[in-house]
Protein backbone atom coordinates (compact mmCIF):
# COMPACT_ATOMS: atom_id res chain seq x y z
CA UNK A 1 0.00 0.00 0.00
CA UNK A 2 1.33 3.46 -1.13
CA UNK A 3 2.05 6.19 1.80
CA UNK A 4 -0.61 8.30 0.39
CA UNK A 5 -3.35 5.69 0.33
CA UNK A 6 -2.67 4.69 4.12
CA UNK A 7 -2.75 8.69 4.65
CA UNK A 8 -6.52 8.19 3.93
CA UNK A 9 -7.08 5.36 6.05
CA UNK A 10 -5.29 7.47 8.89
CA UNK A 11 -7.46 10.78 8.86
CA UNK A 12 -10.18 8.19 8.31
CA UNK A 13 -9.10 6.44 11.17
CA UNK A 14 -12.32 6.97 13.78
CA UNK A 15 -10.05 7.31 17.21
CA UNK A 16 -11.25 10.29 18.92
CA UNK A 17 -14.27 7.87 20.38
CA UNK A 18 -11.95 6.67 22.42
CA UNK A 19 -8.68 8.21 22.26
CA UNK A 20 -7.56 11.43 23.46
CA UNK A 21 -5.46 14.41 21.78
CA UNK A 22 -2.22 13.83 24.06
CA UNK A 23 0.04 16.93 24.41
CA UNK A 24 3.16 17.54 22.81
CA UNK A 25 5.23 19.04 25.16
CA UNK A 26 8.91 20.30 25.16
CA UNK A 27 11.34 18.62 27.66
CA UNK A 28 12.80 21.65 29.24
CA UNK A 29 15.75 19.95 30.83
CA UNK A 30 16.70 17.82 28.15
CA UNK A 31 16.42 20.65 25.78
CA UNK A 32 18.71 22.67 28.36
CA UNK A 33 20.83 19.49 28.69
CA UNK A 34 21.47 18.64 24.96
CA UNK A 35 21.20 22.13 23.57
CA UNK A 36 18.46 20.78 20.70
CA UNK A 37 14.40 21.63 20.95
CA UNK A 38 13.15 18.29 22.78
CA UNK A 39 9.83 17.16 22.53
CA UNK A 40 7.84 14.74 23.92
CA UNK A 41 4.26 13.32 22.48
CA UNK A 42 2.66 12.10 25.09
CA UNK A 43 0.92 8.87 24.38
CA UNK A 44 1.64 7.74 28.25
CA UNK A 45 -1.53 9.89 29.01
CA UNK A 46 -3.81 8.29 27.04
CA UNK A 47 -6.96 6.28 29.05
CA UNK A 48 -5.09 3.40 28.82
CA UNK A 49 -1.71 4.76 29.04
CA UNK A 50 -0.35 3.76 25.95
CA UNK A 51 -0.60 4.60 22.57
CA UNK A 52 -2.44 1.15 21.78
CA UNK A 53 -6.11 1.73 21.68
CA UNK A 54 -5.86 3.97 18.98
CA UNK A 55 -4.82 1.17 16.84
CA UNK A 56 -7.42 -1.63 18.34
CA UNK A 57 -10.36 0.63 18.06
CA UNK A 58 -9.32 1.40 14.44
CA UNK A 59 -9.23 -1.93 13.96
CA UNK A 60 -12.31 -2.92 15.38
CA UNK A 61 -14.91 0.01 14.26
CA UNK A 62 -14.67 -1.45 11.14
CA UNK A 63 -15.99 -4.26 11.40
CA UNK A 64 -19.11 -5.73 10.15
CA UNK A 65 -22.38 -6.03 12.76
CA UNK A 66 -21.45 -10.68 11.76
CA UNK A 67 -17.85 -10.01 12.66
CA UNK A 68 -18.98 -8.07 16.19
CA UNK A 69 -20.89 -10.98 17.22
CA UNK A 70 -18.97 -13.25 17.04
CA UNK A 71 -16.25 -11.10 19.22
CA UNK A 72 -12.56 -10.79 18.95
CA UNK A 73 -9.61 -12.31 20.30
CA UNK A 74 -5.85 -11.06 20.83
CA UNK A 75 -2.71 -12.03 21.91
CA UNK A 76 -0.43 -8.79 23.68
CA UNK A 77 2.32 -8.59 26.13
CA UNK A 78 -0.55 -5.43 28.00
CA UNK A 79 -0.86 -2.50 26.38
CA UNK A 80 -2.90 -3.76 23.09
CA UNK A 81 -4.77 -5.79 25.00
CA UNK A 82 -6.18 -3.08 26.85
CA UNK A 83 -6.97 -1.22 24.10
CA UNK A 84 -9.01 -3.76 22.91
CA UNK A 85 -11.07 -4.15 25.87
CA UNK A 86 -11.55 -0.58 25.95
CA UNK A 87 -12.59 -0.38 22.27
CA UNK A 88 -14.45 -3.84 23.01
CA UNK A 89 -16.43 -2.56 25.70
CA UNK A 90 -17.39 0.82 23.63
CA UNK A 91 -19.01 -1.19 20.65
CA UNK A 92 -20.55 -3.73 22.85
CA UNK A 93 -18.24 -7.09 22.10
CA UNK A 94 -17.04 -9.69 23.59
CA UNK A 95 -13.46 -9.74 23.72
CA UNK A 96 -11.01 -12.50 25.00
CA UNK A 97 -7.45 -11.74 25.39
CA UNK A 98 -4.38 -14.42 25.65
CA UNK A 99 -1.16 -12.59 27.38
CA UNK A 100 1.64 -14.37 28.12
CA UNK A 101 2.32 -16.00 31.86
CA UNK A 102 5.43 -13.19 32.15
CA UNK A 103 3.16 -10.41 31.53
CA UNK A 104 3.37 -7.48 34.73
CA UNK A 105 1.04 -8.39 36.79
CA UNK A 106 -0.10 -4.51 36.42
CA UNK A 107 -1.15 -4.62 32.88
CA UNK A 108 -3.30 -8.16 33.44
CA UNK A 109 -5.05 -6.45 36.35
CA UNK A 110 -5.90 -3.69 34.43
CA UNK A 111 -7.31 -5.42 31.42
CA UNK A 112 -9.99 -8.00 33.72
CA UNK A 113 -10.39 -4.72 35.15
CA UNK A 114 -11.73 -2.86 31.24
CA UNK A 115 -14.15 -5.76 30.73
CA UNK A 116 -11.96 -8.72 28.38
CA UNK A 117 -11.46 -12.20 29.59
CA UNK A 118 -7.79 -12.86 30.31
CA UNK A 119 -6.12 -16.03 29.48
CA UNK A 120 -2.51 -16.43 30.21
CA UNK A 121 -0.68 -18.68 28.03
CA UNK A 122 3.16 -19.54 27.35
CA UNK A 123 6.15 -17.70 28.14
CA UNK A 124 6.28 -14.86 25.18
CA UNK A 125 4.12 -13.09 23.08
CA UNK A 126 4.75 -16.22 20.00
CA UNK A 127 2.77 -18.73 22.25
CA UNK A 128 0.18 -16.60 22.95
CA UNK A 129 -0.41 -15.57 19.90
CA UNK A 130 -0.61 -19.31 18.80
CA UNK A 131 -2.87 -20.00 21.56
CA UNK A 132 -4.87 -17.17 20.63
CA UNK A 133 -5.24 -18.11 16.67
CA UNK A 134 -6.39 -21.71 18.02
CA UNK A 135 -9.08 -19.83 19.74
CA UNK A 136 -10.51 -18.15 16.96
CA UNK A 137 -10.62 -21.47 15.01
CA UNK A 138 -12.35 -23.01 18.08
CA UNK A 139 -14.51 -19.87 18.92
CA UNK A 140 -15.00 -18.56 15.20
CA UNK A 141 -14.23 -15.19 16.75
CA UNK A 142 -12.32 -12.58 14.88
CA UNK A 143 -8.27 -12.08 15.72
CA UNK A 144 -7.38 -7.91 16.13
CA UNK A 145 -3.31 -8.49 15.15
CA UNK A 146 -1.14 -5.71 17.67
CA UNK A 147 0.43 -4.52 14.55
CA UNK A 148 0.10 -6.29 11.59
CA UNK A 149 -3.04 -4.76 10.49
CA UNK A 150 -3.58 -2.15 7.99
CA UNK A 151 -5.98 -0.51 10.07
CA UNK A 152 -4.09 -1.06 13.01
CA UNK A 153 -1.32 0.60 11.44
CA UNK A 154 -3.61 3.07 10.05
CA UNK A 155 -4.83 4.01 14.11
CA UNK A 156 -1.35 4.57 15.31
CA UNK A 157 -0.53 6.78 12.88
CA UNK A 158 -2.83 9.65 14.04
CA UNK A 159 -0.18 9.97 16.59
CA UNK A 160 1.83 11.51 13.34
CA UNK A 161 -0.74 13.54 12.50
CA UNK A 162 -1.73 14.94 15.97
CA UNK A 163 1.51 15.69 16.29
CA UNK A 164 2.41 17.19 13.31
CA UNK A 165 -0.09 19.47 13.60
CA UNK A 166 0.42 20.91 17.14
CA UNK A 167 4.23 21.36 16.23
CA UNK A 168 2.75 23.34 13.39
CA UNK A 169 0.45 25.17 15.88
CA UNK A 170 3.58 26.05 18.18
CA UNK A 171 6.29 26.38 16.20
CA UNK A 172 4.84 27.21 12.59
CA UNK A 173 7.12 24.72 11.08
CA UNK A 174 7.57 20.48 11.02
CA UNK A 175 9.82 18.79 13.47
CA UNK A 176 13.29 17.99 11.91
CA UNK A 177 13.02 14.33 13.43
CA UNK A 178 10.67 11.82 14.84
CA UNK A 179 11.77 8.94 16.90
CA UNK A 180 9.70 6.11 17.23
CA UNK A 181 9.61 2.78 19.59
CA UNK A 182 9.64 -0.21 17.53
CA UNK A 183 8.39 -3.36 18.62
CA UNK A 184 6.04 -5.43 15.66
CA UNK A 185 6.63 -2.04 13.53
CA UNK A 186 3.06 -0.68 13.43
CA UNK A 187 3.91 2.01 14.89
CA UNK A 188 6.62 3.05 12.76
CA UNK A 189 4.60 2.17 10.00
CA UNK A 190 1.63 4.34 10.78
CA UNK A 191 4.03 7.33 11.53
CA UNK A 192 6.23 6.70 9.26
CA UNK A 193 3.56 6.87 6.28
CA UNK A 194 1.86 9.98 7.75
CA UNK A 195 4.90 12.16 8.53
CA UNK A 196 6.80 11.07 4.84
CA UNK A 197 3.41 12.30 2.75
CA UNK A 198 2.89 15.59 5.33
CA UNK A 199 6.27 17.05 5.92
CA UNK A 200 8.71 15.01 3.57
CA UNK A 201 11.78 16.95 5.11
CA UNK A 202 11.12 15.10 9.03
CA UNK A 203 13.44 12.70 9.08
CA UNK A 204 12.06 9.16 10.87
CA UNK A 205 14.12 7.16 12.66
CA UNK A 206 13.02 4.03 14.84
CA UNK A 207 14.70 3.01 17.88
CA UNK A 208 14.93 -0.70 19.53
CA UNK A 209 16.50 -2.20 22.52
CA UNK A 210 19.74 -4.12 22.04
CA UNK A 211 18.62 -7.96 22.05
CA UNK A 212 15.43 -7.29 20.16
CA UNK A 213 16.34 -5.57 17.11
CA UNK A 214 13.68 -7.30 14.82
CA UNK A 215 13.01 -4.23 12.27
CA UNK A 216 17.06 -3.95 12.02
CA UNK A 217 17.08 -7.39 11.53
CA UNK A 218 14.47 -7.05 8.85
CA UNK A 219 16.07 -4.64 6.69
CA UNK A 220 19.37 -6.26 6.76
CA UNK A 221 17.39 -9.55 5.54
CA UNK A 222 15.10 -7.54 3.14
CA UNK A 223 12.30 -9.17 4.53
CA UNK A 224 11.15 -9.98 8.20
CA UNK A 225 12.69 -12.69 10.14
CA UNK A 226 12.91 -14.18 13.28
CA UNK A 227 15.68 -12.93 15.41
CA UNK A 228 15.34 -15.71 17.67
CA UNK A 229 14.53 -15.42 21.59
CA UNK A 230 14.53 -11.42 22.83
CA UNK A 231 15.96 -9.11 25.16
CA UNK A 232 12.38 -9.10 27.68
CA UNK A 233 13.26 -5.66 29.89
CA UNK A 234 11.39 -3.61 27.29
CA UNK A 235 8.37 -6.14 27.16
CA UNK A 236 6.09 -3.60 25.31
CA UNK A 237 8.49 -3.77 22.33
CA UNK A 238 9.84 -7.76 23.16
CA UNK A 239 8.70 -8.79 19.35
CA UNK A 240 11.13 -11.32 17.74
CA UNK A 241 9.23 -10.78 14.11
CA UNK A 242 7.82 -7.62 12.87
CA UNK A 243 4.95 -7.72 10.98
CA UNK A 244 4.85 -7.81 7.08
CA UNK A 245 2.80 -4.92 6.71
CA UNK A 246 4.63 -2.80 8.69
CA UNK A 247 7.86 -3.58 6.82
CA UNK A 248 6.42 -3.21 3.18
CA UNK A 249 4.96 0.44 4.65
CA UNK A 250 7.76 1.48 6.48
CA UNK A 251 11.16 -0.37 5.12
CA UNK A 252 11.69 2.62 2.45
CA UNK A 253 10.23 5.58 4.75
CA UNK A 254 12.75 5.12 7.69
CA UNK A 255 15.13 7.13 7.30
CA UNK A 256 17.19 5.14 10.08
CA UNK A 257 16.96 2.81 13.18
CA UNK A 258 18.81 3.16 16.26
CA UNK A 259 20.00 0.06 19.02
CA UNK A 260 19.93 1.45 23.05
CA UNK A 261 21.02 -0.44 25.46
CA UNK A 262 18.59 -1.38 28.68
CA UNK A 263 21.09 0.79 30.88
CA UNK A 264 20.50 3.98 28.43
CA UNK A 265 16.60 3.18 28.14
CA UNK A 266 16.66 3.08 32.28
CA UNK A 267 18.31 6.68 31.77
CA UNK A 268 15.38 7.80 29.71
CA UNK A 269 13.07 6.82 32.53
CA UNK A 270 15.20 9.20 34.41
CA UNK A 271 15.13 11.94 32.08
CA UNK A 272 11.86 11.76 31.69
CA UNK A 273 10.78 11.90 34.82
CA UNK A 274 12.24 14.78 35.55
CA UNK A 275 10.83 17.31 32.93
CA UNK A 276 7.08 15.76 33.37
CA UNK A 277 7.21 13.60 36.88
CA UNK A 278 6.02 10.85 34.95
CA UNK A 279 7.00 7.20 35.00
CA UNK A 280 7.11 5.58 31.17
CA UNK A 281 7.75 1.97 30.79
CA UNK A 282 10.85 0.83 29.46
CA UNK A 283 9.02 0.61 26.02
CA UNK A 284 8.02 4.45 25.89
CA UNK A 285 11.04 5.30 26.96
CA UNK A 286 12.51 4.00 23.61
CA UNK A 287 12.43 7.20 22.00
CA UNK A 288 14.10 9.65 24.67
CA UNK A 289 16.49 7.24 24.79
CA UNK A 290 17.03 7.16 20.76
CA UNK A 291 17.27 10.86 21.02
CA UNK A 292 20.49 10.53 23.35
CA UNK A 293 21.94 8.05 21.09
CA UNK A 294 21.40 10.03 17.80
CA UNK A 295 23.10 13.46 19.54
CA UNK A 296 25.90 11.50 21.23
CA UNK A 297 27.12 10.26 17.48
CA UNK A 298 26.57 13.56 16.54
CA UNK A 299 23.35 13.65 14.30
CA UNK A 300 21.65 17.19 13.65
CA UNK A 301 18.68 18.89 13.72
CA UNK A 302 17.35 21.17 16.34
CA UNK A 303 13.79 20.77 17.01
CA UNK A 304 13.29 16.40 18.09
CA UNK A 305 10.31 14.91 18.49
CA UNK A 306 10.41 11.41 20.92
CA UNK A 307 6.91 9.00 20.94
CA UNK A 308 6.78 8.35 25.04
CA UNK A 309 4.64 5.62 23.91
CA UNK A 310 3.53 4.20 27.23
CA UNK A 311 3.18 4.11 31.05
CA UNK A 312 2.16 0.87 32.38
CA UNK A 313 5.17 -0.45 34.51
CA UNK A 314 4.69 -1.80 38.15
CA UNK A 315 6.21 -0.76 41.33
CA UNK A 316 8.54 -3.64 41.79
CA UNK A 317 10.17 -3.28 38.27
CA UNK A 318 10.82 0.91 39.62
CA UNK A 319 13.90 -0.31 42.13
CA UNK A 320 15.89 -2.16 38.80
CA UNK A 321 15.12 0.78 36.87
CA UNK A 322 16.67 3.39 39.48
CA UNK A 323 19.47 1.60 40.14
CA UNK A 324 20.08 0.94 36.32
CA UNK A 325 19.60 4.70 35.44
CA UNK A 326 22.26 5.93 36.96
CA UNK A 327 25.23 3.98 35.28
CA UNK A 328 23.25 4.76 32.45
CA UNK A 329 23.10 8.41 33.05
CA UNK A 330 27.39 7.79 33.70
CA UNK A 331 25.89 9.01 37.46
CA UNK A 332 27.74 5.90 39.34
CA UNK A 333 30.95 4.96 39.50
CA UNK A 334 31.62 0.55 40.88
CA UNK A 335 34.64 -0.14 41.58
CA UNK A 336 36.45 -2.67 43.25
CA UNK A 337 39.35 -1.53 45.54
CA UNK A 338 41.98 -3.79 47.52
CA UNK A 339 43.24 -2.42 50.52
CA UNK A 340 45.91 -3.84 53.39
CA UNK A 341 44.30 -5.66 55.90
CA UNK A 342 45.26 -3.73 59.08
CA UNK A 343 43.88 -1.21 61.57
CA UNK A 344 43.13 2.44 59.85
CA UNK A 345 43.47 1.07 56.07
CA UNK A 346 39.36 1.98 55.60
CA UNK A 347 39.85 5.42 57.16
CA UNK A 348 43.16 5.96 54.94
CA UNK A 349 41.02 4.81 52.14
CA UNK A 350 38.10 6.98 52.72
CA UNK A 351 40.16 9.78 52.53
CA UNK A 352 41.68 9.36 49.31
CA UNK A 353 38.21 9.14 48.47
CA UNK A 354 37.24 12.77 49.15
CA UNK A 355 33.76 13.61 49.95
CA UNK A 356 32.02 12.23 47.30
CA UNK A 357 28.32 10.40 47.49
CA UNK A 358 28.71 6.65 48.12
CA UNK A 359 25.84 4.97 47.14
CA UNK A 360 27.49 1.21 48.11
CA UNK A 361 30.20 -0.19 50.31
CA UNK A 362 30.47 -3.86 50.67
CA UNK A 363 33.73 -5.70 52.24
CA UNK A 364 34.18 -8.66 54.21
CA UNK A 365 37.22 -9.95 55.74
CA UNK A 366 38.96 -13.01 53.95
CA UNK A 367 42.41 -12.41 53.93
CA UNK A 368 44.94 -11.87 56.60
CA UNK A 369 47.07 -9.50 54.47
CA UNK A 370 44.13 -8.14 52.01
CA UNK A 371 40.79 -6.66 52.23
CA UNK A 372 38.76 -6.27 48.86
CA UNK A 373 36.02 -3.78 49.09
CA UNK A 374 33.08 -2.93 46.51
CA UNK A 375 32.37 0.86 46.51
CA UNK A 376 29.59 2.66 44.39
CA UNK A 377 30.03 6.69 44.02
CA UNK A 378 27.73 9.30 42.59
CA UNK A 379 29.71 11.26 40.64
CA UNK A 380 28.28 13.89 37.77
CA UNK A 381 28.41 11.86 34.56
CA UNK A 382 31.76 13.52 33.59
CA UNK A 383 34.28 10.13 32.70
CA UNK A 384 37.22 12.56 33.46
CA UNK A 385 35.90 12.80 37.02
CA UNK A 386 36.22 9.20 37.02
CA UNK A 387 39.82 9.22 35.92
CA UNK A 388 40.73 11.25 38.33
CA UNK A 389 39.24 9.41 41.18
CA UNK A 390 41.16 6.37 40.10
CA UNK A 391 44.25 7.93 39.49
CA UNK A 392 44.12 9.41 43.29
CA UNK A 393 43.56 6.51 44.47
CA UNK A 394 46.15 4.66 42.75
CA UNK A 395 48.65 7.00 43.97
CA UNK A 396 47.65 6.72 47.31
CA UNK A 397 48.51 2.69 47.28
CA UNK A 398 45.34 1.40 46.25
CA UNK A 399 44.40 -1.32 42.99
CA UNK A 400 41.52 -0.24 41.74
CA UNK A 401 39.22 -2.46 39.54
CA UNK A 402 36.76 -0.38 37.25
CA UNK A 403 33.20 -2.38 37.39
CA UNK A 404 30.98 0.70 36.48
CA UNK A 405 30.59 -1.02 32.55
CA UNK A 406 30.68 -5.06 33.98
CA UNK A 407 27.01 -6.01 33.54
CA UNK A 408 28.36 -9.14 35.96
CA UNK A 409 29.25 -7.16 38.87
CA UNK A 410 25.98 -4.67 38.57
CA UNK A 411 23.72 -7.51 38.55
CA UNK A 412 24.86 -10.21 40.69
CA UNK A 413 28.40 -9.38 42.50
CA UNK A 414 27.13 -6.53 44.37
CA UNK A 415 24.72 -8.74 46.11
CA UNK A 416 27.09 -11.33 47.05
CA UNK A 417 29.95 -9.86 48.68
CA UNK A 418 29.57 -11.04 52.20
CA UNK A 419 30.24 -14.99 53.48
CA UNK A 420 31.54 -16.68 56.68
CA UNK A 421 34.63 -14.92 58.15
CA UNK A 422 37.62 -17.97 57.82
CA UNK A 423 39.54 -16.53 60.79
CA UNK A 424 38.88 -16.90 64.81
CA UNK A 425 38.33 -14.05 66.44
CA UNK A 426 35.67 -12.78 68.48
CA UNK A 427 32.92 -10.74 66.14
CA UNK A 428 30.14 -8.69 67.05
CA UNK A 429 27.54 -7.51 64.58
CA UNK A 430 26.05 -4.46 64.60
CA UNK A 431 23.02 -2.65 62.49
CA UNK A 432 23.57 1.08 62.34
CA UNK A 433 21.79 4.18 60.65
CA UNK A 434 24.17 6.47 58.94
CA UNK A 435 23.33 9.74 58.05
CA UNK A 436 23.03 10.41 54.22
CA UNK A 437 25.47 12.66 53.76
CA UNK A 438 29.31 13.16 52.91
CA UNK A 439 31.84 12.52 55.27
CA UNK A 440 29.65 10.20 57.80
CA UNK A 441 31.63 7.08 57.16
CA UNK A 442 35.22 8.91 57.73
CA UNK A 443 33.55 10.49 60.52
CA UNK A 444 32.50 6.94 61.98
CA UNK A 445 36.11 6.03 60.75
CA UNK A 446 37.73 8.59 62.74
CA UNK A 447 36.32 7.64 66.21
CA UNK A 448 37.35 3.85 65.74
CA UNK A 449 40.61 5.33 65.48
CA UNK A 450 41.95 1.98 64.16
CA UNK A 451 41.68 0.35 67.43
CA UNK A 452 39.54 -2.45 66.26
CA UNK A 453 39.43 -4.16 62.99
CA UNK A 454 36.25 -4.12 60.66
CA UNK A 455 35.51 -7.59 59.33
CA UNK A 456 32.39 -6.59 57.74
CA UNK A 457 30.76 -3.76 56.29
CA UNK A 458 27.25 -3.53 53.97
CA UNK A 459 25.94 0.02 52.77
CA UNK A 460 23.64 0.53 49.99
CA UNK A 461 21.63 4.47 49.66
CA UNK A 462 18.51 3.53 49.37
CA UNK A 463 17.31 7.26 48.92
CA UNK A 464 16.12 7.87 52.55
CA UNK A 465 17.36 10.75 55.06
CA UNK A 466 19.23 7.81 56.94
CA UNK A 467 21.12 4.61 54.90
CA UNK A 468 21.12 1.32 56.54
CA UNK A 469 24.35 -0.16 57.62
CA UNK A 470 25.50 -3.80 58.68
CA UNK A 471 29.18 -3.95 60.16
CA UNK A 472 31.13 -6.08 62.26
CA UNK A 473 34.48 -5.87 64.56
CA UNK A 474 36.91 -7.84 65.83
CA UNK A 475 36.26 -7.24 69.38
CA UNK A 476 37.87 -8.91 72.06
CA UNK A 477 35.65 -9.60 75.46
CA UNK A 478 37.99 -7.68 77.83
CA UNK A 479 37.33 -4.81 75.47
CA UNK A 480 33.82 -4.84 75.18
CA UNK A 481 33.12 -1.98 77.54
CA UNK A 482 35.44 0.35 75.57
CA UNK A 483 34.05 -0.51 72.45
CA UNK A 484 30.81 0.43 74.12
CA UNK A 485 32.24 3.70 74.91
CA UNK A 486 33.06 4.20 71.15
CA UNK A 487 29.83 3.35 69.81
CA UNK A 488 27.97 5.58 72.60
CA UNK A 489 30.62 8.63 70.89
CA UNK A 490 29.40 7.85 67.50
CA UNK A 491 25.99 9.09 68.23
CA UNK A 492 24.89 6.79 65.33
CA UNK A 493 21.79 5.03 66.11
CA UNK A 494 22.37 1.35 66.58
CA UNK A 495 21.55 -2.16 67.43
CA UNK A 496 23.56 -5.23 68.67
CA UNK A 497 23.16 -7.80 65.94
CA UNK A 498 21.46 -11.26 66.48
CA UNK A 499 19.78 -12.81 64.06
CA UNK A 500 19.52 -16.84 62.94
CA UNK A 501 20.40 -15.87 59.24
CA UNK A 502 23.39 -13.81 60.38
CA UNK A 503 24.82 -17.36 61.83
CA UNK A 504 23.91 -19.29 58.56
CA UNK A 505 25.35 -16.92 56.33
CA UNK A 506 28.34 -14.49 57.52
CA UNK A 507 28.80 -15.73 60.99
CA UNK A 508 32.43 -17.14 61.83
CA UNK A 509 32.64 -20.59 59.77
CA UNK A 510 33.25 -22.71 62.61
CA UNK A 511 30.16 -24.10 64.88
CA UNK A 512 31.79 -22.34 68.38
CA UNK A 513 31.23 -18.72 66.72
CA UNK A 514 31.47 -15.72 68.74
CA UNK A 515 28.61 -13.65 67.20
CA UNK A 516 27.53 -11.22 70.17
CA UNK A 517 23.94 -12.03 71.09
CA UNK A 518 22.09 -8.94 72.82
CA UNK A 519 18.63 -8.81 71.68
CA UNK A 520 17.03 -9.60 68.30
CA UNK A 521 17.31 -6.75 65.67
CA UNK A 522 14.15 -5.70 63.84
CA UNK A 523 13.57 -3.83 60.78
Amino acid sequence: MQALELLQRIVAAPVQAVARETPLEQATLLSRDSGRTIWLKREDLQPVFSFKLRGAYARMARMSRRERQRGVVAASAGNHAQGVAVAAARLGMRARVVMPKTTPAIKVDAVRRLGAEVILHGDGYDAAQARAHALCSELGAVFVHPFDDLDVIAGQGTVATELLRQMSNQMSNSPDAVFVPVGGGGLLAGVAAATKTLSPETRVIGVEPRGAASFKAALKAGEPVDIGPVNLFADGVAVRKVGRYCFDVAADLVDEMIEVSVDEICAAVHDIFLDTRSVIEPAGALAVAGIRRYLAAGGDGQHLVAINSGANIGLERMAHVIERAQVGLGREVLFAASIPEQPGSFLRFCRALGQPELTEFNYRFSSLSEAHVFVGLRMGGDPEQRNRLFQRLQAAGFEILDLTDNALARDHLRHMVGGHRPDSGREVLYRFRFPERPGALEEFLTHLKGRWSISLFHYRNHGAAYGRVLAGFLVPESEQGAFDSFLQLTNYPYQVVNDPACELFVGERRSDSAVAIAGRCEG
